[in-house]
């Protein structure tokens, strides 16, 4: 029986676990996590103390490997944080070397995307599938591309931005581009979208409370939505049809038998789906659509909690 530890690397908090390993399943059987600190090299140092003392604690004897899951960009044949959005501060900030060198054994750097993606593929819903694709659908818009059994990064880790894509000439702002699939379909570009078009909407739904909100956010949307506000469900039908458009592009592109989504679209499935299932039915061609399932994330909100390990059992398994 292995034990494999994750570490996760995020703009607000950062977190260490520990999984145990059986029967190509896995149990967490310790999480700590921490605010994370402006300094890298804190951070690092705070990292390697808590699992060393997880490990301890644990009475863990040998562990298997660790996986680091990160936000983009980054070089992860280097072991190298390349600046990301969210951790400014850490530009080419080398994360591998110092818990190689600590814990002597294998550890490897993931974008957070990838390592959902994979988390999903090992202990998901999509065990067992060789070509399945991870939509993050949560502040932004990333994917993790599992290609023919393996997870697929592209020449230089940028393969899965699918939130860069352009929908739409004219949209809401997200990845740095109107109209893109981000902007569209993420918690900040529905929030973008909400508070662009709240005075439009005013006379013709006085009654909804989301326009009471200020600003207005994702979340406030979907709460609204599951209380039959129907400017909120309109809202949502919307990204569905632009969730559905972006899809089908995946679907005619790489052929998948799965697309599993995320974040938003667990909580709010049953206001995508129909509007995002109809572009599909107009958009793709009818032997991929019918070879492609499309499912909400198995491991639900956990699936962060697995994704680091998922990138430590991965070491494994190359």
């Amino acid at each position: 029986m292995k034990v494999l530890a994750g570490i996760d690397i995020g703009g607000t908090k950062c977190a260490v676990s520990l999984g145990k390993l059986h029967n190509n399943d896995i149990q967490i059987i310790d999480r700590v996590s921490f605010a994370t600190f402006h300094q890298p090299e804190k951070n690092i140092e705070v990292l390697i103390q808590l699992l060393e003392e997880m490990v301890d604690k644990n009475q863990i004897q040998n562990l298997a490997s660790i996986g680091i899951s990160c936000g983009g960009p980054m070089d992860s044949s280097k072991g190298l944080i390349l600046s990301p959005p969210n951790l400014p501060s850490w530009d080419h900030i080398q994360v591998v070397e110092p818990f190689a060198k600590h814990f002597g054994i294998s550890c490897k750097l993931e974008n957070d995307a990838n390592a959902c993606g994979l988390a999903e593929w090992y202990f998901g819903a999509g065990k067992g599938k060789e070509n399945i694709i991870f939509l993050t659908f949560g502040t932004g818009l990333g994917a993790g591309l599992i290609l023919n059994g393996k997870l697929y990064r592209g020449s230089s880790d940028m393969a899965g931005e699918i939130g860069h894509i352009r929908l739409k000439s004219k949209g809401p702002l997200g990845y740095g581009k109107f109209g893109s699939f981000e902007g569209f379909c993420s918690g900040g570009g529905i929030a973008y979208y909400a508070n662009q078009k709240k005075e439009e909407w005013k006379n013709e739904f006085k009654e909804s409370t989301i326009l009471e909100c200020e600003p207005i956010t994702a979340k406030d949307i979907g709460l609204a939505a599951s209380e039959g506000d129907q400017l909120a469900i309109e809202i949502l039908e919307t990204v569905g049809e632009n969730l559905g458009q972006g899809v089908s592009i995946l679907i005619d592109l790489l052929n998948p038998e799965m697309i599993i989504i995320g974040s938003i679209f667990l909580r709010t499935e049953q206001f995508l789906r129909k509007s995002m299932e109809t572009v599909i039915s107009q958009e793709t061609l009818s032997i991929s659509r019918k070879a492609c399932q499309i499912v909400a994330a198995e491991l639900k909100e956990e699936v962060g909690d697995y994704a680091a390990l998922s990138v430590a059992m991965n070491i494994l398994n190359d």
